[in-house]
């Protein structure tokens, strides 16, 4: 379902990541990092909404999961963790975010979403640089999870708003997201 993006990330990303797989490798375990404790702020945020509360609680392990998997290729290369660093691409997209109950919780889950669907364009298209071997089948299996993620966002989005709202909100943050990461440069960092 990445095809619902309105961008296509650009040869040259690949290309970057490719040149510093190194460095890629340190802002990917920030990411997961990241997307576990988003998970973790969802659940705290709306504990009344337990098909949420649930599938949040399972969503911060296996993105936690993720970051350990990664972390254990830092080390493979001889790496560490870096510290993080705030990520343009992500704190654009909040920028988008309303106020209200039920629009701060509609716009979150879009966001995570379509956050969500970008990874799997990009993790699909960084496996399909790597030559053939674990790596390669570790971002595979990566691309597949980042494509369950953003399905579950927006099924959580429909669950709790009408769907014509989801749609149509849907609709303006997908151009928003498209401005947002055509103008990202191309470096090996996933956004």
């Amino acid at each position: 379902m990445t095809d619902l993006l309105r961008f296509n990330t650009p040869a040259a990303w690949c290309d970057a990541v490719m040149a510093d797989f190194d460095s890629f490798l340190q802002d990917h375990a920030a990411a997961e990092k990241k997307a576990s404790g988003m998970a973790v702020s969802m659940l705290s945020h709306y504990p009344d909404r337990l098909e949420l509360v649930r599938a949040m609680t399972d969503l911060a392990v296996e993105e936690l999961t993720h970051f350990r998997e990664v972390v254990r290729w830092l080390h493979k290369r001889g790496l560490v963790t870096a510290a993080d660093q705030k990520d343009a691409y992500v704190t654009q997209l909040r920028d988008h975010l309303r106020r209200g109950r039920d629009e701060f919780l509609l716009d979150r889950l879009l966001v995570a979403g379509i956050i969500e669907a970008r990874g799997a364009e990009r993790f699909g298209l960084v496996a399909g640089a790597l030559e053939d071997g674990p790596l390669k089948t570790f971002y595979r299996s990566i691309t597949r999870s980042e494509e369950r993620h953003h399905e579950l966002f927006f099924e959580l989005a429909e669950l709790y708003l009408p769907p014509a709202t989801v749609a149509s909100r849907l609709d303006e943050l997908l151009d928003a997201e498209a401005a947002i990461a055509a103008a990202l440069p191309c470096r090996a960092a996933l956004h």
